[in-house]
């Protein structure tokens, strides 16, 4: 995938702190997703399939809900992009949901 990719994934805000949260290699579900980010489940399902397209999650259905992680497959250059991105951002308030414990 081209970096102009990468980046149009990054640039928009609600995308960008739903990586923040799932990049610490845990599992989310979307519905931490849509408490952390006061996004409806809609809007966040929209942004995590825009990210997955862009190679930076994966997902796996568990029961009715479906779980996002980083990439472990992505590569060391991109991986370092994100980092840096994401290092300026403020930290996000902690998880309410229930429901994401795998």
């Amino acid at each position: 995938m081209p970096i102009d990719e990468l980046l149009a994934a990054l640039s928009e805000p609600t995308r960008l702190r739903a990586l923040q949260a799932i990049w610490d290699g845990d599992e989310h579900c979307v519905c931490e997703l849509m408490d952390r980010l006061g996004a409806t489940q809609s809007r966040m399902s929209r942004h995590m399939a825009r990210l997955k397209a862009a190679g930076l999650l994966t997902d796996r259905r568990d029961a009715q809900w479906v779980r996002y992680r980083r990439n472990p497959d992505l590569s060391a250059e991109w991986q370092a992009i994100v980092d840096a991105v994401l290092a300026t951002l403020p930290p996000l308030p902690p998880a309410q949901c229930q429901k994401n414990a795998a």
